[in-house]
């Protein structure tokens, strides 16, 4: 017996009437965690704003950060990134396209999914920059989409986001709380 016979797939039209939080990846459902510890909270924050900061210094650039924002990548995939850099117009309440950069903040609930699960889904659909924040290590990883593979590149500080946009992230101190 195939695992499609065992457990049910669901489509957007199902996620959109569920309760509670969810994420739903090629038909299967993710139950997420409650809302995220005060640490994860603050590092979030302060990564936006060091994007947005960079971002408002660069008046040819129509790109923003958003935090927490479902992204509907098909009729069975929908996700909800920590933080997402959109660049372009956003038609409607949610993200249709793929956005240009995604933080994911590890926890001990997510670190398995976000390292293998959305890594390889964020790779397929074209994210050109994918960065793990770990605050257990106080570490992050970043990504870049070449080839249509992920290459580690941490030393990475410069992303060009949409043609003249590029935004200047400075990740010190991120950690301290």
């Amino acid at each position: 017996m195939k695992a499609d016979q065992i457990i049910p797939r669901y489509t957007y039209k199902d996620y959109a009437s569920w309760e509670g939080e969810w994420e739903l990846i090629h038909g299967y459902p993710y139950a997420m965690s409650p809302s995220p510890r005060m640490k994860h909270q603050l590092i979030g924050k302060k990564i936006v704003r060091r994007i947005d900061d960079s971002l408002l210094n660069n008046e040819a650039c129509n790109c923003q950060a958003v935090y927490e924002l479902d992204w509907i990548i098909d009729e069975s995939t929908v996700v909800r990134p920590d933080i997402m850099v959109i660049c372009g117009s956003l038609e409607g309440d949610f993200l249709r396209y793929p956005p240009t950069l995604i933080v994911e903040i590890l926890s001990e609930t997510t670190r398995l999914k976000d390292r293998h699960t959305k890594f390889t889904l964020y790779e397929q659909q074209g994210v050109k920059y994918y960065l793990l924040a770990d605050p257990a290590k106080e570490t992050i990883e970043i990504f870049e989409l070449k080839d249509n593979y992920y290459r580690s590149n941490d030393s990475l500080s410069v992303f060009d986001l949409h043609g003249k946009c590029e935004a200047t992230i400075g990740f010190e101190s991120v950690f301290t709380v």
